[in-house]
């Protein structure tokens, strides 16, 4: 049952989310949504995964992993603006948008995402806190975070070397689309991962 706790939660992780996508838009020169400034989103995603972890308790009547699903997507969404945050800010200083470097641009990036991930995820999520699983856990973890990150990598980097961009979309934008693509297929990999195997009662 959502709980202060979730609602706190839920205003963090929105709050990082909101203000780090605000500030990757800002970078691809897109500013303003529906008429309304970027900033807006600092507000708008709280509210967003307010509503996103109500749904995933109400659908977890008839599906119980629907419980931890909300969360888990709202922490998921939130990693990815970490790892697209990182990913423009080395695209930022750099000007490297392809090639050799993205791969590596990546794996940073997402490494980033992932140890907020691991956190996010052992309190809040799957409520494993006070687990002792310790170096058995975090064996487990690594394990499942190093094959996300190749499903991941292995996902952006081939959607932006191999794929021809679509609808005008510039290089620096391309980019952002790959790393959503790998960032979608790394989320079920992982939630499956996880669930089964790290955070397991």
């Amino acid at each position: 049952m959502f709980n202060k706790k979730d609602a706190l939660y839920s205003i963090i992780t929105g709050f990082t989310a909101g203000f780090l996508a605000w500030r990757i838009f800002a970078f691809l020169n897109i500013s303003n949504f529906y008429f309304l400034p970027g900033a807006w989103l600092t507000v708008l995603i709280p509210v967003l995964w307010i509503i996103g972890v109500n749904l995933g308790y109400f659908l977890g009547r008839w599906m119980p992993f629907f419980n931890q699903f909300g969360k888990f997507v709202a922490i998921g969404f939130t990693n990815a603006t970490v790892d697209f945050g990182i990913l423009n800010l080395f695209i930022f200083l750099t000007g490297i948008t392809a090639g050799f470097w993205y791969p590596v641009f990546k794996i940073g990036s997402f490494s980033a995402g992932l140890i907020h991930s691991y956190i996010w995820n052992k309190y809040w999520a799957f409520k494993a806190g006070a687990s002792k699983g310790g170096k058995a856990e975090f064996l487990k973890f690594a394990g499942v975070a190093i094959a996300a990150l190749f499903v991941n990598v292995g996902t952006a980097s081939f959607v932006v070397n191999f794929v021809h961009p679509v609808l005008g979309i510039d290089a620096k934008g391309w980019a952002n689309i790959g790393a959503v693509a790998g960032s979608a297929m790394a989320l079920s990999f992982s939630f499956i991962g996880f669930r089964l195997t790290v955070f397991k009662k």
